[in-house]
């Protein structure tokens, strides 16, 4: 062997500034919609989530065409994200609406405030779960409610309800029943389509696929608040949805087996 010859330098272990800037961007917008939330202004902290969910869905991508995946960027996404569908949901629907709980007595009072703190315990083990079962599980499914999901159905209910003109006080336990159970659909066992692709024979979409995620871009453009809701409640309802149909389609097997 040439002893002239020199072997490549080993990449450095620095922080990659691409993916993190979108990920601090994220970080930025879940903040900011605790600070407008507390400030009662509600159609900007909804709107702030949705840009937090879009830009965490960039950053990884980001990261992987740019090979630039880190464990630096994996942790710092966990905590952001946290920030973004953990706390920052359950505050803005806590100021919203939840916090007039107290005028139904102090034992309802408590029950508000513990409902948006369960709602971000969720989101905290939803996202440890998920870090924990990285490469164990199918990729084409989330067990459980994904965080950014539950984030846009609990913003996207605050959203139209207040473009609406509702007070959160009229409807403090429907915003009590609807935090919870996004919080326990997150820590669920249920199944939800992961839109990720699972192969090369999955990188080409039909057209009418095309045609039909450009609809849903013009609609939400047009009426942003609903459009988001309907969406968010049709997929949140997708994991029970399927569940029920699994039941159903073993049900006929098990019985002829005897």
């Amino acid at each position: 062997m040439d002893e002239t010859q020199q072997t490549p330098r080993p990449r450095g272990r620095g922080i990659y500034l691409l993916p993190n800037l979108f990920t601090t961007g994220g970080l930025f917008a879940g903040f900011y919609a605790i600070i407008a939330a507390t400030q009662g202004r509600f159609d900007d902290a909804c709107a702030a989530v949705f840009i937090a969910a879009i830009l965490d869905g960039v950053d990884g991508r980001v990261a992987r065409l740019t090979n630039t995946q880190s464990e630096f960027g994996v942790q710092y996404d966990s905590l952001a994200d946290l920030v973004s569908f953990g706390l920052a949901p359950a505050l803005v629907t806590y100021h919203w609406a939840l916090s007039t709980l107290k005028f139904d007595g102090p034992l309802a009072g408590k029950i508000g405030w513990i409902a948006a703190f369960l709602y971000a315990a969720c989101a905290a083990l939803r996202l440890a779960r998920f870090n924990s079962q990285v490469g164990q599980v199918d990729k084409r499914w989330f067990i459980g409610l994904a965080s950014p999901a539950a984030a846009g159905l609990v913003a996207s209910f605050v959203w139209t309800c207040h473009e609406l003109g509702y007070a959160g006080e009229q409807l403090r336990y429907l915003a009590l029943a609807v935090t919870v159970a996004a919080g326990l659909l997150m820590v669920s066992r249920l199944r939800y389509f992961s839109f990720k692709s699972g192969g090369p024979r999955h990188d080409r979409v039909p057209f009418l696929a095309i045609v039909a995620a450009l609809a849903v871009v013009i609609a939400i453009a047009i009426d942003p608040p609903k459009v988001l809701l309907a969406i968010g409640v049709l997929y949140a309802l997708s994991g029970p949805a399927y569940a029920v149909w699994r039941r159903l389609r073993r049900a006929p097997a098990g019985e002829a087996a005897p």
